[in-house]
């Protein structure tokens, strides 16, 4: 990160005492000049507190260090983003947003990582108001790259959106992003399955957050587990755990069924039992199959085009132009390619076209 040299008297006088006072001046005269003046332009904090780390649970701020280290790398080598790791040793709700409020001033952006469900709903929403974006990945990154995956894989088995039943297993923090991302691209009908089951209105045990989520799902209100309303669906998309869904339960999906398996790195059913189940199309979260469906794809471009934008937040509208931007990079959806390569060039770029121009609108 550092941009100047510090090779004698004259370069610590500017970079230091007294030169530094002058840029002090003006940054606090007009503070829109941190943006060109400090790092705050191209520098993202990435947040957790270590309660829901991707296949390894609640582990703590330590254990999920390293996670966010490599977050950084990929913010860095993908999206040439300055960003850094913080893992905060607080777990409350009102705790966690009062530190991120506390360093906001330093960021152009926070990326929220790996906050348990429900808390990370709450802690993103009162974060909204301090004037840089705040983007949890675990909820929004998931649900853009499923929504791209899910528009090209439908072009490949020759179904549309609106006429189609997608079963969820999975409701925390990145079930309930993908099914809201899915009821505002008009999907036909969609089932959340938590571990008590089908998620219906009126159904016991709902958080607020499901409750509305059964409100806008679930139209015929079936009851059940995975195995009883997984009959007919045309879709199935995994972000619960390893080996909940059956090679019998695919069996008796709709013709031409999609199966997202995204649990990692064991995913809900392994591509080959999928297939002989009679699936389609199938994907999961590993890069050692065809169709990896990871976020990788999303964060870097969406923050690439936030800090270019200057964004205050992260609007629904930039959600949405980030979905069709990733899935139009695919020219010829087929079976074994829904999206594009995690490391190709273009992704970063064109999602931060989209993103920035759905800002300015």
């Amino acid at each position: 990160m550092v941009k100047v040299p510090l090779r004698d008297k004259f370069d610590l006088s500017i970079a230091y005492t007294p030169g530094v006072a002058a840029v002090s001046s003006a940054v606090a005269k007009d503070p829109t000049k941190a943006y060109e003046f400090t790092i705050k332009a191209n520098s993202v904090a990435v947040v957790s507190d270590g309660s829901a780390v991707l296949g390894l649970g609640n582990i703590g701020p330590l254990g999920a260090l390293p996670v966010m280290e490599g977050k950084s790398l990929l913010f860095k080598s993908l999206g040439n983003i300055d960003s850094f790791p913080i893992v905060l040793d607080v777990h409350e709700t009102d705790e966690i947003v009062k530190v991120v409020r506390a360093i906001a001033p330093t960021y152009g952006g926070i990326n929220l990582e790996d906050i348990a469900a429900p808390k990370c709903f709450e802690v993103e929403a009162k974060l909204q108001d301090i004037g840089i974006p705040v983007f949890h990945d675990d909820q929004h990154g998931t649900a853009i790259v499923v929504a791209a995956a899910l528009i090209n894989a439908l072009k490949a088995v020759g179904k549309k959106i609106e006429e189609i039943r997608i079963v969820i297993s999975g409701a925390g923090a990145a079930g309930n992003a993908v099914a809201k991302i899915l009821i505002k691209l008009g999907v036909g009908d969609l089932i959340l399955i938590d571990s008590n089951g089908a998620i219906y209105q009126g159904r016991g045990n709902l958080d607020p957050y499901k409750v509305e989520l059964a409100a806008k799902t679930n139209h015929q209100k079936k009851k059940g587990n995975l195995a009883e309303v997984i009959a007919g669906a045309d879709v199935f998309i995994g972000v619960s755990a390893p080996g909940v869904l059956k090679e019998e339960d695919v069996a008796k999906m709709a013709k031409r069924a999609i199966v997202f398996a995204m649990a990692n790195p064991i995913p809900e059913i392994m591509p080959d039992l999928a297939l002989k189940g009679g699936a389609e199309l199938v994907a999961t979260g590993r890069s050692d199959f065809p169709n990896q469906i990871n976020n990788v794809l999303v964060f870097p471009g969406v923050f690439r085009g936030a800090l270019d934008s200057r964004a205050k937040r992260i609007t629904e509208e930039m959600k949405l132009a980030t979905v069709y931007a990733l899935a139009g990079l695919v020219k010829k959806p087929s079976r074994n390619n829904i999206l594009p390569y995690a490391l190709d060039k273009k992704v970063v770029p064109t999602i931060a076209n989209a993103v920035a121009k759905a800002y300015k609108q």
